[in-house]
């Protein structure tokens, strides 16, 4: 079936729904919901019931990079900075030299096992030498995987910041494929610009879209997640624009976002919450429709040899030895090697050989798709499994509260109070936001000329409101009456 402007909005509408009916009910036989949203993709396509011809790997490319940029600004709004903190280092570690470790030993592998050279073996581990941001948010979050010490924070940090390695990685070595004499020195001089202008630019941009978010005054709560999604695009692509990688960008961009006070914070986190589950089923919807299952077929045996390879001996060889001068036990070394999964991230750069149009493209395209799913089906089916076996899991009844949620309730409130606004106080005609109360206090009502308010982060305070807050101890409510209480004191 060709798509056309007749159909497209029915077909789409009806895999979206498809999709969100069979996830809602797949991990009750414990199936990734991810590997469900690209088996529902593959059997609409082509070599499938649905006979739907997909067959443009621009397009694919051009959907992969919007929805990855929504998975992790999504994923970096949800970071909470105090939980990666103590693991920063690791962290960080894990998505450079990890990556890199994970690239050469893979790819040193597929050079001895196939007739590629040196050089193609090298782009296909670099393709797959990130673990998944998509699967690992999606499949951690969806399975509410509660995790000892700071295990998650550290997968997490992990799987939203290596992709911009693997990226770069994945673009050099295929300069090398495409023109062998290319220098050393400008592979490494490429990589550290990456890099460098992509940290940079993400924490520039966050502190300017925190000025611009505080600052303007729209009209209705509905454009805050508009303008915030207009800079997040700015912040990719201005990065890009100069040479930077964009990627990166935009994680650091959201990492910050998500750590400071923001208008309409609650509206922006569930919005881009939806939007990123919304990417990731179309990402999957559409990869599962551009492959061909009757091309994967004679790489089947080839593919699961690498993949057995990666997630048992690639992987794990990346971990420890990234992780050797770090104080870890060995059982979570071993856990954060298996939660090295891989999904669509590797086959949207696998896109980036099919355009260049070297050699073995599609045999690249067809292993990659391969890896990625044996992969999301053998790891992504026994994190929890794992987890209790290297007993890293916390007992169900200590599971912390859901992320979105962590700005209203991130420690048990166990007070409530009414403070009243004098007209001199410092608070009248102060927007909440710029009040900057401490996160232990929460406004949760306002009493007005006998009526209820509610208040949100662009609400201003006026002489003789009532203030309700909920209050974690008194030292919060004495921080909350000194802010209140600045025109008196001075």
């Amino acid at each position: 079936m060709n798509l056309t402007t007749e159909n497209i909005l029915l077909i789409g509408s009806l895999l979206l729904f498809i999709s969100i009916i069979v996830g809602k009910t797949s991990y009750k036989f414990g199936v990734p919901t991810l590997i469900l949203f690209l088996a529902i993709g593959m059997l609409a396509g082509s070599d499938g019931i649905g006979g739907i011809r997909f067959d443009d790997p621009k397009l694919a490319q051009f959907i992969g990079i919007v929805s990855l940029n929504f998975i992790l600004f999504s994923g970096g709004l949800d970071t909470n900075f105090k939980a990666i903190k103590p693991i920063l280092k690791e962290g960080l570690v894990l998505s450079t030299l990890g990556v890199f470790l994970t690239a050469a030993t893979l790819g040193t592998f597929v050079w001895f096992v196939t007739d590629f050279t040196i050089y193609e073996s090298m782009l296909l581990g670099s393709i797959v030498s990130s673990t998944d941001a998509a699967a690992v948010f999606s499949i951690l979050r969806s399975k509410n995987l509660a995790l000892k010490t700071n295990l998650r924070p550290t997968l997490e940090l992990e799987s939203g910041s290596n992709d911009p390695m693997a990226y770069v990685l994945t673009l050099a070595c295929l300069s090398l494929v495409i023109n062998q004499d290319q220098s050393v020195p400008t592979m490494i001089f490429m990589f550290f610009q990456q890099m460098i202008l992509g940290g940079i630019a993400g924490f520039a941009f966050g502190k300017l879209s925190k000025i611009i978010i505080n600052r303007i005054k729209l009209g209705f709560e509905g454009l805050y997640p508009v303008l915030v999604i207009a800079l997040m695009f700015i912040t990719f692509s201005a990065t890009d624009f100069v040479g930077g990688n964009g990627f990166l960008a935009i994680y650091i961009c959201a990492v910050y976002l998500g750590n400071q006070d923001l208008i309409h914070k609650s509206t922006i986190l569930k919005m881009f919450d939806g939007i990123a589950w919304l990417m990731q089923i179309v990402l999957f919807l559409t990869l599962g429709l551009l492959v061909f299952p009757s091309q994967i077929i004679p790489y089947m045996g080839i593919g699961l040899l690498i993949s057995v390879f990666l997630i048992l001996v690639a992987r794990p060889a990346a971990v420890l030895i990234s992780l050797m001068f770090f104080k870890m036990k060995m059982r979570r070394r071993f856990y954060i090697s298996w939660v090295g999964l891989r999904g669509a991230v590797p086959i949207v750069f696998a896109t980036y050989p099919l355009l260049a149009g070297i050699d073995k493209a599609n045999m690249i395209f067809n292993i990659v798709f391969f890896i990625s799913v044996t992969s999301v089906l053998i790891q992504g089916t026994t994190l929890s499994l794992f987890a209790k076996w290297l007993n890293v899991a916390l007992p169900e009844e200590v599971k912390p509260i859901a992320e979105n949620d962590r700005y209203i309730l991130n420690l048990p409130k166990s007070a409530m109070e009414e403070i009243l606004i004098p007209p001199d106080s410092f608070a009248v005609h102060k927007r909440i936001i710029d009040l900057h109360f401490p996160n232990s206090a929460f406004i949760v009502m306002i009493k007005r000329n006998n009526k209820f308010v509610r208040p949100g982060g662009s609400t201003v305070i006026e002489a003789n409101d009532t203030l309700v807050l909920l209050l974690d101890n008194e030292d919060s409510l004495n921080e909350v009456n000194m802010i209140l209480d600045k025109t008196l004191i001075g």
